[in-house]
């Protein structure tokens, strides 16, 4: 067996484990349950007494004559909830932006399912409670709480869970938004015109702050405050504040050029080490990525694990007495809430999915059926923390307040239930398929544009588009790759997937590769179209046809013959069927790679592979 080149180093660790993301959801979903059983406790212990004197206990600031208070629970919901809601809406400028609702047919579904999961919660609530006080309570069963959606999914483990979770995350987005606009429209009162008139000069500049030369984060943090401050005043719900200034921080995927400026600093600085390139590497790196992924990055963990268990600590502590519990049994406040939650999310999701999907209006991704989707429609009724939040806004009496969180807590209940139920049933009914997972054509020699041994014991598929920087920087770390196992032990592919949409000539550069691939030219051209991918008009690919060696005739011949345009669509096909939906994406030993794809990253995966089960 060939060993591994020893001048090709290999980190220990480089790059996030592509399955630490969901691993922190499901451990912030734990700790949230945690808390909430904690106050539930508290709330029903011998100490209960405690328990509100705590919350309610008055803090503030003093300065002269002016002074400012908040009691503890206040400062939890109106103030460290903004972050929760800034997070919230970091995630929805970001979907809407470069995420799953930029495609607008994929996004149709989730977004018209989510829209009856809005509405028809709230009218099988107010069926309950048609007037009254009650009824302004309609909002309590309108949202889904995420963190509990996902770990509950995790709990469930129902069979190839990725897509139906990436279509309950771009659902509980638009979910979000609609909570988010009935807290601003139906809860807030006492507005005040004055305070709203500066809150609005605020939000300007803050929508100008992307436009300072430095600075930018402190001048965020001051106009956020000031924000805050100018809602509360105004009579508007503080934490709005933070969905306000997340919709104005820029999002966009990393540049070429950003990125290559990141790469050469760094360059610089392993080249003369020293303090003036540590901090331009730094600010160079840091820039690349969009603010919006940064905060959500920084911010996130705090939320998930401080601020959220904190928020569950503060609203859950129902008390679960004899006469709490008698009187929610009778309660058409309770009995609407758990109706709202269970009945109305499974009706409207699953409803509203089956009719777009039927009429023709929107499509699932490969995989997906309304059975899996009824499943997580099950678990959309699990509506935890906004749920909570709107009950604090919308009732006023606190043994009312006790009955709508008794519902809650059931409605959430009920809902892991239904929903495991629900997908034993589908599993069994109809067992999913994994989509994209494996690679669907095997490696053919004799079709395939490969390097390396025909027969080697590992193999890296690629599926690449010419245009993509991303693709040209990952050249890089395939050369390292082939350098480390050997010419020997691993054969390298290359596959279409012509981003055509972002891309306007990856098509024409897909089909110019495979016109010199007939005359034996294929990685020649694929290296000078890489190195040039900014010039990839008609004239820069004879230009390169020519500097690698081929005859121009034919050559044009070939690109405009039927065969080329079809083995390029025969592997663009092939990713459609795999769903894989950006580049480069990487198949090893015929298995998708999920995660990182620089050099260190592939080599463990190719490794991993090589190991035998058990």
């Amino acid at each position: 067996m060939t060993q591994p080149n020893p001048e090709v180093r290999v980190p220990s660790r480089f790059g996030r484990d592509p399955t630490a993301a969901r691993s922190g959801e499901n451990t912030a979903a734990a700790l949230l349950l945690a808390f909430t059983v904690v106050a539930i406790v508290w709330a029903n212990s011998p100490w209960a007494h405690s328990y509100s004197e705590f919350w309610n206990t008055e803090i503030g600031l003093r300065f002269g004559t002016m002074h400012a208070e908040l009691s503890v629970k206040h400062l939890v919901n109106d103030g460290l909830m903004a972050f929760f809601f800034f997070i919230v809406g970091l995630e929805v400028k970001s979907q809407f932006t470069i995420g799953e609702l930029t495609d607008r047919a994929r996004a149709a579904v989730p977004v018209i399912a989510a829209l009856a999961g809005l509405v028809v919660p709230a009218v099988v609530f107010l069926l309950f409670n048609p007037s009254g006080d009650d009824a302004r309570a309609w909002g309590v069963v309108i949202s889904t709480d995420t963190a509990f959606l996902v770990g509950a999914l995790a709990i469930i483990g129902p069979q190839c869970p990725a897509r139906l979770r990436t279509f309950l995350l771009t659902l509980a987005v638009v979910d979000d938004v609609g909570a988010l606009l009935a807290i601003a429209l139906f809860y807030s009162e006492r507005i005040r015109l004055v305070p709203l008139l500066f809150a609005a000069v605020l939000i300007a500049a803050i929508a100008a702050v992307r436009l300072l030369p430095a600075g930018r984060g402190p001048a965020y943090s001051v106009l956020a405050f000031a924000l805050w401050l100018a809602l509360f005043v105004g009579g508007v719900h503080p934490t709005l504040a933070g969905v306000a200034v997340a919709l104005l921080i820029p999002v966009f995927t990393p540049e070429r050029q950003r990125v290559e400026e990141a790469v050469e600093v760094i360059r610089a600085f392993r080249q003369s080490p020293n303090s003036e390139y540590a901090r331009a590497a730094t600010r160079t790196l840091r820039d690349s990525i969009s603010i919006n992924e940064r905060l959500q990055t920084g911010f996130g963990p705090y939320v998930s694990f401080l601020v959220l268990p904190l928020f569950a600590l503060a609203n859950a502590g129902v008390h679960l007495d004899r006469e709490t519990m008698a009187a929610a049994v009778r309660s058409p406040l309770t009995w609407g809430v758990i109706a709202g939650l269970v009945v109305g999310k499974f009706v409207g999701i699953t409803g509203a999915t089956a009719l777009v999907r039927a009429t023709g209006i929107g499509v699932l991704a490969p995989g997906l059926t309304v059975r899996r989707v009824a499943g997580g429609a099950a678990l959309s009724g699990i509506g935890f923390t906004i749920s909570l939040f709107i009950i604090d806004l919308a009732i006023e009496d606190p043994a009312k307040q006790d009955e709508a969180r008794v519902g809650v807590l059931a409605a959430s209940v009920l809902a892991l239930a239904l929903g495991w139920a629900t997908f034993r049933i589908t599993d069994w009914l109809s067992p999913p398929v994994a989509v994209g997972m494996t690679l669907i054509r095997e490696v053919d020699p004799d079709r395939d544009h490969l390097r390396g041994n025909p027969n080697a014991e590992l193999t890296l598929v690629e599926y690449g588009d010419f245009e993509c920087p991303f693709c040209s920087r990952a050249t890089g770390s395939i050369d390292e790759v082939r350098a480390y196992f050997g010419e020997e032990r691993l054969r390298y592919v290359w596959r279409h997937l012509p981003q055509e949409r972002v891309h306007p000539h990856a098509m024409d550069a897909a089909r110019a590769s495979e016109a010199a691939a007939l005359q034996g030219r294929f990685f020649e051209m694929a290296t000078r179209m890489f190195e040039l991918q900014d010039y990839l008009e008609w004239e820069h690919i004879y230009r390169y046809a020519d500097g690698v060696g081929v005859d121009i005739r034919k050559f044009d011949e070939d690109l405009h013959s039927a065969r080329v345009l079809h083995r390029v669509q025969d592997d663009a096909q092939d990713a459609e069927l795999m769903d894989l939906g950006s580049t480069p994406t990487f198949f090893v030993n015929g298995r998708r790679h999920q995660g990182p794809w620089d050099a260190a990253s592939l080599i463990r995966a190719l490794e991993a592979g090589d190991q035998p089960a058990g």
